[in-house]
């Protein structure tokens, strides 16, 4: 099977497309693009192309994509040692891509740079628009504006291409490819993957085939929004397969210097957009004078590709004597850090508290939490997963009394297992051939083509 990142020809490849990237933003783009001459080569009639199309705003949509790439591939070779039958023979001929939709808009803007309007304070207002419209009644069923509009691109990409499948981990991924589903007439099914503990109200609900959720909470939201049960399946979200990985816990304790003796607290403070962490940094730094005091703590800082704020982290901590705090700049080995850590302090995303979930490392989510973010803090302290801190004093709280508590953290770790579903991205490959081995269904609601669709829904399931 081969797997690719595919976008039309004329774009240039910016570093964000790379799944091992997570460096800064670079500078934003804004033009507008020219339709493709000729589209992805290498294809023959006999392939059977499974499209993945995430949008690249922040980084874990793209992480989501990429997991459930993996997974189709990893299903593809099984299937090509024992072609034995014709569900088989499909898996091992089938060819992912795996596509950014805003390489596909008419115009081309920054999709992490858009997402940090929502980071200052604007964020009460997006937390508003969310969720729920007159009380999450209201609600977006489909349509082909959104192709119509920005992705006519798109739409001609799907015509030539004629996938099998399209799945889909971000929101305006999903309403393009029902646009294009419904402007080319093909009958693929659509996989939609929310990537969060919560499905937002904008999802094509209608017309999709399938929403593959993290767990049943998430699908007690779609049922009042008359997504059929069969519709609907509880996988997970989707991790890399590293985070689900056994790894030695001692070694990279002792590269740390970390004594035995010592629980290890490690800070995401690092990321691919620093907006959003602005007050995530500013909480941890007004700790710092206060780290002395916890005896069996050691806090290790990921400061990520952001050298500025990791020296000056550095020179406070040297300022203040501090021997159990470590700062690190961009780290590889993510997944052997969560697994050695006794204890994670991160932002309250979808696929960063997943992977946390998947490394067995219990967390404190810290910050003030709106729309996706405050429906995962909601999940994961509900389940008694998780603990939560909106100021640094409440963090400072916390930190104490898990210091003084050392099961406190082992009882996030049990109750966490309510929610860890480490297999998520094998799961949804192998629905989404399930799927493409069916025939595509007749009903006229699925099927039928709108403008725009919105349609009123029962009493949701929770409210807030």
């Amino acid at each position: 099977m081969e797997l690719q990142q595919t976008q039309p020809e004329g774009f240039s490849s910016p570093d964000h497309l790379s799944p091992a990237s997570d460096t800064n933003d670079t500078t934003a783009s804004l033009a507008v693009s020219e339709a493709p001459s000729s589209l992805v080569a290498k294809r023959t009639d006999d392939d059977s192309v499974v499209l993945i199309v995430h949008a690249s705003v922040g980084s874990g949509h793209r992480s989501a994509a990429y997991a459930i790439a993996e997974a189709l591939e990893e299903l593809s070779e099984q299937a090509a040692e024992n072609p034995d039958t014709p569900e088989k023979q499909l898996e091992a001929r089938t060819r992912t891509e795996v596509l950014d939709i805003l390489d596909f808009g008419r115009i081309v803007f920054d999709g992490d740079k858009t997402a940090s309007m929502f980071t200052g304070w604007t964020r009460p207002f997006y937390d508003l628009t969310w969720r729920y419209t007159l009380t999450g009644r209201l609600l977006w069923g489909g349509g082909t504006i959104w192709a119509r509009v920005m992705y006519p691109k798109f739409v001609e990409y799907v015509r030539e291409v004629k996938p099998k499948a399209i799945v889909c981990t971000h929101i305006t991924a999903a309403n393009v490819a029902v646009s294009a589903r419904m402007l080319t007439g093909l009958g693929f099914p659509i996989i939609c993957v929310p990537t969060d503990y919560e499905a937002e109200g904008l999802w094509p609900h209608l017309h999709t085939d399938l929403f593959c959720v993290a767990n049943e909470h998430m699908a007690e939201t779609l049922r009042p929004r008359r997504v059929p049960e069969d519709r609907i399946l509880i996988t997970g979200i989707p991790a890399s397969p590293a985070f689900s990985r056994r790894y030695d816990r001692v070694a990279p304790r002792e590269r740390l210097g970390i004594p035995d003796d010592k629980q290890m607290v490690l800070a995401l403070a690092g990321a691919k957009l620093p907006q959003p962490y602005v007050h995530f940094r500013d909480q941890l730094d007004q700790i710092l004078p206060f780290m002395h005091t916890m005896n069996t703590l050691h806090l290790v800082i990921v400061a990520g590709a952001d050298e500025d704020y990791a020296a000056a982290v550095r020179r406070r901590v040297s300022d203040l004597g501090l021997t159990n705090v470590t700062v690190l700049n961009y780290v590889n080995n993510m997944a052997e850090l969560m697994e050695a850590s006794d204890l994670v302090i991160c932002k309250s995303g979808g696929l960063t508290v997943t992977e946390c979930l998947c490394a067995k490392a219990p967390m404190i989510l810290l910050g003030r939490a709106y729309g996706q973010e405050k429906a995962n803090v909601r999940m994961l302290t509900g389940a008694g997963a998780a603990m939560s801190a909106t100021t640094p004093r409440e963090l400072l709280d916390t930190l104490r009394h898990i210091d003084d508590h050392t099961a406190s953290a082992d009882a996030m770790l049990i109750n966490a297992s309510l929610l860890r579903r480490p297999h998520a991205a094998q799961d949804i490959a192998q629905a989404t051939f399930d799927l493409i081995m069916k025939e595509p269904p007749r009903d006229p609601k699925l099927r039928a083509k709108h403008f725009l669709h919105f349609y009123w829904g029962h009493k949701p399931a929770h409210t807030r």
